[in-house]
């Protein structure tokens, strides 16, 4: 069994995490022998954490059950694709903790980028407060300090971004 692994995949919502974890895991699918499952904090709070809600307390109850579906994965030998906000140190520093092989990735994107894109209209409704406790607008986001990787995704398309985080996972040994 190949060994596991999970990577965390951090950053503003709209940064790109969902995005380059989705391509990564297509280019590790094409591998054989290799098991990838993409964890993705919207799909997790639509299906498993509907109970909860955006308060400091809700957000880490989601973070702990994300963290807790990774960990079960990666000791089954999956490389594990985690996109999650996780807007506190605190919650990644939970993640690094519990999580034997976890590897935070930092996707880099300004707020102003953030904005722009909106794909989903999230940010325009928090400015114009509809939606409370926003991360990057009415709640902080804070940056990682020692990210094991850093991605910055206003400069860059998120092929070359994909990129770069599966030649990561390639430089750590978890795929030849």
């Amino acid at each position: 069994m190949n060994k596991g692994a999970v990577f965390w995949l951090t950053g503003l919502s709209g940064a790109g995490k969902t995005t380059i974890a989705k391509l990564v895991e297509e280019k590790l699918n094409e591998l054989p022998d290799v098991r990838v499952q993409l964890l993705d904090g919207d799909i997790l709070r639509d299906v498993i954490n509907s109970d909860l809600g955006f308060t400091k307390e809700d957000r880490f109850k989601q973070i702990q059950r994300g963290a807790f579906i990774a960990q079960l994965l990666m000791k089954q030998g999956v490389l594990v694709l985690c996109s999650f906000i996780t807007p506190y140190r605190f919650m990644r520093d939970y993640c690094r903790q519990r999580i034997d092989q976890f590897h935070e990735i930092y996707v880099k994107c300004p707020l102003e980028a953030c904005i722009e894109r909106d794909v989903k209209g999230l940010y325009k409704k928090a400015i114009d407060g509809e939606i409370t406790q926003f991360t990057g607008i009415s709640d902080p986001y804070e940056t990682p300090l020692q990210p094991d990787m850093m991605i910055e995704t206003a400069t860059e398309v998120p092929e070359v971004s994909a990129e770069k985080l599966f030649q990561f996972i390639r430089k750590q040994g978890y795929i030849s």
